[in-house]
Order: structure tokens, then sequence, then C-alpha cells
């Protein structure tokens, strides 16, 4: 694809990077200076290595050849229409408490994830590929509000009062981050971008859509 965009004036090339670049990082909140924390031998260190490797390339394109490209970095996004199996911690809780399944949690659910609803993401995409200034990333589109995994489980069971799931602690997941907060600086000087849709109203269209 970048091949098909070099020397294409009327081609831009945008790409979705995800925050798993920055690995289990050791700097929190995240900036897009920061050069991560990833175990390149790690369980999901094909997705998170691969990630790197792409942007990587990308800026190279855009340096060598002047490929007109915009780069972002994805933090924790959710909301209607996600796949009930996709393995994401909001619709696996979602669909474990509509279900009144044990929701489960891995280690002691003090790791923090940064959630961020659909809306919000794609108007960051938006916002990041008319900007008019050629700024190309990469750029953090996330929520910053820090969330702990266990406040999580906690939020969703407030919101299905109906409910009688129980929270249970199972074995750490391998290669999982402890942390994870976007510092979104950039994105608001660069875009006029933040977020506004807190976590509780996004988790009740989330959950509705589950249920339906």
């Amino acid at each position: 694809m970048l091949e098909v965009a070099k020397g294409n004036a009327q081609c831009l090339f945008f790409h979705s990077s995800t925050s798993e670049v920055y690995g289990d990082p050791q700097v929190n909140p995240q900036p897009e200076t920061y050069r991560g924390n990833v175990d390149c031998g790690g369980l999901r260190a094909c997705y998170k290595e691969s990630k790197r490797a792409g942007e990587s390339l990308i800026f190279d394109y855009h340096r060598y050849f002047k490929t007109k490209v915009r780069v972002i970095r994805i933090f924790n996004t959710y909301g209607p229409k996600m796949s009930a199996n996709d393995g994401r911690v909001v619709s696996t809780f979602v669909t474990q408490a509509l279900n009144n399944q044990d929701i489960t949690i891995h280690g002691n659910g003090l790791q923090t994830r940064s959630f961020q609803y659909i809306d919000d993401l794609l108007l960051g995409i938006e916002k990041m590929i008319h900007n008019k200034s050629e700024f190309v990333g990469p750029v953090n589109i996330g929520n910053p509000v820090e969330f702990t995994i266990k406040k999580l489980a906690e939020t969703v069971l407030q919101l299905i009062p109906q409910s009688k799931s129980k929270i249970i602690y199972v074995d750490e997941a391998p290669d999982d981050a402890h942390v994870r907060k976007p510092d979104i600086t950039l994105a608001k000087e660069r875009l006029g971008w933040e977020p506004t849709i807190v976590l509780s109203e996004g988790l009740k269209k989330t959950i509705d859509y589950f249920r339906s």
C-alpha cells in the first residue's frame, strides 16, 4: 500500500497504530516521545512489534519518498457493534454480566486502562486525516481518564443491577501491561481534539447494544 501511495500526490496513507507500541510502560501517562518497554519475545510481541515495525516503515516512506502519511496510536476503544467474543475486556465483562456468569479478572484487578468511546475515536480520526498543518503524527488518540480493571467490573455491575454475576480473580495474563494512560497534549495542541464521552455514558450505550 505504501508503494501505491509513493509518488502519488493525490494519495494519503492513514495508519491505525496502537498504544501497544508502548508495551508495559514504565512512564505514565505515555507521551508519543516515550519509546516503550516491549518484550520482543513475549506472548503478545508479534502484535506489538508488528505495529512498531509498521510505523517505522511508514515514516521511512515519508522521509525518503515524501509520501503523505498520518499515524495515530489508538488506546482501548469500545462501543456498540463490538463482537461479544472478541476477547476485549469491556465486551467480555458486559457479556458475562448480562448472562449472569462470573466476571473474571486476571491478576489483582489493579492494572489500569483508559477507555475511549468509539464516537470520540472517529472524531479524532477525522481531525487527523483532515488537519491542515500536514501534521503526520504519531499522535495518541485515547481517553486520559484511567480506571482499574476492578473498577471497570464494578461499574458494569452497577449498570446492570439485575445481574447475578460475581467478580472472581484468576491468574494474571502473561505479557499484560500494568498501566495504560495516554498523554493527549499533542492531540489537543495539533488537532484541537479531546474525548467528551465519560465511561458510564458509553457503557450504557454498549450494554444496550449487547442486550438487544
